[in-house]
This record gives C-alpha cells, sequence and structure tokens, in this order.
C-alpha cells in the first residue's frame, strides 16, 4: 500500500532546497566569464558566469548593481561575491550577487595589504614624521597630468578661494606603465626647487587598476622624503591609496585637496569681513552718539546776534535800577536835609541865614547827583553803542558778507581756495550760491 502522507509539494521541495543551499553556503567568492548578460527595465542584472567545464545563474539586483564601477559586458572575467541559492518558482540553481569586482583585484588587495602592513611598522606613515600644512601658503604646487580634469577642479577651488596664489604644475603621468616613475620624479623635483609652500598630489576617480600607480612604494618614499608639506587628493572619497598614507595630510578629492591648502587664507578672508562689519558697526554707533551730543550741545548754542539784543536789554535793565536807586537815594537825602533844615530853624536865631545855607548845599547836592546819573547813563549809551557795531548783523548791513567754504567753515584766507571752489556769501538779508573764477591776494 502506498504511504500517501510521505508526499510532497514542488513548492516545499524547491523551498527545502533553498535553505538547505543557503545553510550549507555561506557568501563565497567565485570567478568566471560573464555571458548572457540583461539588463531588466527594473535595473536587475540577469547573467551567467561560466568557467571551461560549468557555468552558473546569477542575478544581481539593482541597489547591488549601481555600485558597480565600470560598465559590466558579456566577456569580462569578474570576481563575484554570491549568496548560492534557488529561485523557488522554477526550480532554477542560481547566485544572488552581492558584490562584484574584476579578476585579478584579489591578487592587488593582498599586495596593498602587504605593503601598507610592511611601511606601517617601518614607522613610514606614523604622525610623528608628518609636517605641518602652513595657513598661509605663498604658492602651491600641483603634480598631476596637464590634461586631468583633477586638476583643473583643483586649479578652479584655488582661484575661488585664494586668488592671489600662484600655482605650480609638476606634470607627470598618473597611469600606466612608468607612471609611478613619473610621480616620483616630478615629487623630487618639487622638492629640489622649492618654489611652492605645499604640495598637492591629485588625480581622478577609476578602478583599483587605474589608480595602482599611487600604490607603489617608490611613490610612498618620494612622499615621505619630500621636504615639503605635502596633501594627497586621489579618486574618490572611497578611493584609498598607499599615497594617501604617506602624505601628510589626505582629502577625499582634488577639489577637497585644494580646498585644505587654501583654508587658511579662506578664513582669514572670513574674518576680515567680519572685521569690517564690527568696524562698521562700531563708526555707526560712535557716530550716532557724537550725533545726539551735537543736539544736546546745539540746544544751548546761542546766534551772536541773540546774544547781545540779551546783554542790551540787561543793561537797559542796570540802567532803569539804577536810575530808581539813585532818585530814591536822592528823595532820602532831600527828605533828612528838609527835616535838618527845620530842626534847626526852632533853634538858632539865625534861621534865615541857615536856611538859605541849606538850600545851597541841596542844590550842589542835587547838581552832584544828576551829573553822576547822566555819567553813569552816558557810560551805559557807550557800550550799548560798542556792542551794536560789534553785531555781525550790523556789520554786514554795512555791506560785508560773511564767506564760507563747501564745509560751512568761514574763509578769511583767498589762499584757502582754488579756482572752481563752492563758496556760500551771507549778506544782511539773504545768501549767495557761487564758484571761485580766481583768486587774489594782497
Amino acid at each position: 500500500m502506498n504511504d500517501t502522507s510521505a508526499v510532497m509539494p514542488v513548492s516545499e521541495l524547491n523551498r527545502r532546497v533553498r535553505l538547505s543551499l543557503e545553510r550549507e553556503f555561506p557568501l563565497l567568492w567565485v570567478t568566471g566569464e560573464v555571458s548572457n548578460l540583461t539588463r531588466a527595465a527594473s535595473g536587475h542584472l540577469y547573467f551567467s558566469l561560466k568557467d571551461e567545464s560549468a557555468q552558473a545563474r546569477c542575478v544581481m539586483f539593482r541597489s547591488r548593481a549601481q555600485a558597480i564601477p565600470w560598465r559590466l559586458e558579456n566577456g569580462q572575467q569578474v570576481e563575484v561575491r554570491a549568496l548560492v541559492t534557488l529561485y523557488e518558482a522554477r526550480g532554477e540553481f542560481q547566485l544572488a550577487v552581492e558584490g562584484m569586482r574584476r579578476a585579478g583585484l584579489g591578487k592587488l588587495f593582498e599586495a596593498f595589504g602587504r605593503l601598507k602592513e610592511r611601511l606601517e611598522l617601518e614607522g613610514l606613515f606614523s604622525a610623528d614624521r608628518k609636517r605641518r600644512i602652513p595657513r598661509f601658503p605663498r604658492a602651491i604646487g600641483i603634480v598631476s597630468s596637464p590634461q586631468a580634469a583633477a586638476l583643473q577642479d583643483a586649479i578652479a577651488a584655488i582661484g575661488r578661494r585664494a586668488a592671489h596664489l600662484p600655482t605650480i604644475l609638476y606634470p607627470t603621468a598618473v597611469q600606466g606603465d612608468g607612471a609611478a616613475v613619473s610621480i616620483v620624479e616630478a615629487i623630487r623635483t618639487a622638492g629640489i626647487r622649492m618654489d611652492a609652500d605645499v604640495l598637492l598630489i591629485v588625480r581622478g576617480g577609476g578602478s583599483i587598476e587605474d589608480l595602482w600607480s599611487f600604490n607603489d612604494e617608490s611613490v610612498a618614499r618620494a612622499l615621505a622624503d619630500c621636504p615639503l608639506p605635502t596633501i594627497s587628493g586621489i579618486g574618490h572619497e572611497t578611493d584609498v591609496t598607499i599615497a594617501d598614507f604617506a602624505a601628510d595630510l589626505r582629502a577625499a578629492t582634488p577639489t577637497a585637496a585644494a580646498e585644505l591648502a587654501t583654508q587658511g587664507w579662506q578664513d582669514a578672508a572670513a574674518e576680515v569681513r567680519e572685521l569690517e562689519r564690527s568696524l562698521a558697526r562700531a563708526t555707526a554707533h560712535k557716530l550716532a552718539s557724537a550725533q545726539q551730543t551735537l543736539d544736546r550741545l546745539s540746544l544751548h548754542l546761542l546766534h551772536p546776534a541773540m546774544r547781545l539784543q540779551m546783554a542790551t536789554e540787561s543793561l537797559k535793565l542796570i540802567a532803569s535800577r539804577l536810575t530808581a536807586s539813585m532818585s530814591g537815594l536822592l528823595a532820602e537825602q532831600s527828605s533828612r536835609l528838609q527835616q535838618s533844615a527845620m530842626d534847626l530853624s526852632r533853634l538858632s536865631p539865625r534861621t534865615d541865614i541857615r536856611t538859605a545855607r541849606i538850600t545851597l548845599l541841596w542844590q550842589q547836592l542835587a547838581s552832584s547827583f544828576g551829573r553822576q546819573q547822566a555819567s553813569r547813563l552816558a557810560t551805559l549809551d557807550r557800550i550799548g553803542d560798542a556792542l551794536s557795531h560789534l553785531n555781525p548783523e550790523a556789520i554786514l548791513a554795512r555791506g560785508f558778507a560773511v564767506v564760507r567754504d563747501a564745509n560751512g567753515d568761514v574763509v578769511s584766507d583767498a589762499r584757502l581756495l582754488t579756482t572752481g571752489d563752492s563758496i556760500y556769501l551771507r549778506l544782511a538779508k539773504g545768501e549767495i550760491d557761487a564758484t571761485v573764477l580766481a583768486t587774489r591776494t594782497s
């Protein structure tokens, strides 16, 4: 009798096989030639990886495929990091590719790691031997290819941030056979000439093979021996070379290397702009404060004519008080004399003679007071006349004028003016704007 309870659906079988494969084979590297490449509208890649005797179906989803730094084509030899799995819907064995590199890069990475470890143990990358990048370099040297876009990016960044700095190119090949030797020669030339204060080593992005010249031991030693401070700007942010470790400072890109070299000048320009703004604010505050002080003082400032008028009125008041005082004093003295005369007339038999004497004294006293009062009034009149003559308005009324320059200052010497100067004439009535045609001095 058949045992139907042991019968398994195909979907369950495929699921178990998939799980078994994924448990048995963790992520691993597989190498082969790309064939039957298909790019789906979704962005996924479907291809076969084959060698002389076998092949395996592969799928690389879009999120992973976008990270490939070159265009994948049929016939390329690649190494893929993949998960062994099964496409359950069709029961097809396949590799789910997580990452990819060109075939042979594994050996390059191993060589990179060995050289890095050896030079690091030697102390070539030690922080103690790193030179300080000058804050204000007077010239910037660049080791790069004259045709490289990275060179133009670096020069553009320098021009944008510190346009006054000269740049000196030490041309070199940056890729291919003999490039490492050329790079070393350019670095040594810069160190001998010493016509720059900092040296940039720049190159654009590329594959590890493209950048391999900068992983050469001779380049690393040339950078370590260079008497100039060095900044490396090689490839993209994710690219790392031996030259980056040997340089005094590593930048993520060629543009970033130029920015690091000019950072001091950029910061100084920002500080100067801030100082200018602070100075403008302080000047405006000082000017406003001075203007307020001037406004307060102007409230107490009187025109000379007003001062003369006030002095004249004060003199008139003094004269009036003096007249009243003398009149009061004269009346008092007169009353006292009359009283004395009456007293004497009662006591003396020679009343008529004494009365005549008293009358004469009274007349003399009145005459004396009159002369004193007239003298004082005459003095007040003379002072008033003198003040009147000093009144600028009175002077202007006699045909004179006050001359002021464009700044409002009084001009008393024709030699202070030149032909074409603007002047302003103040007359007794009104003002005149004029221009100097000629000047004469006596």
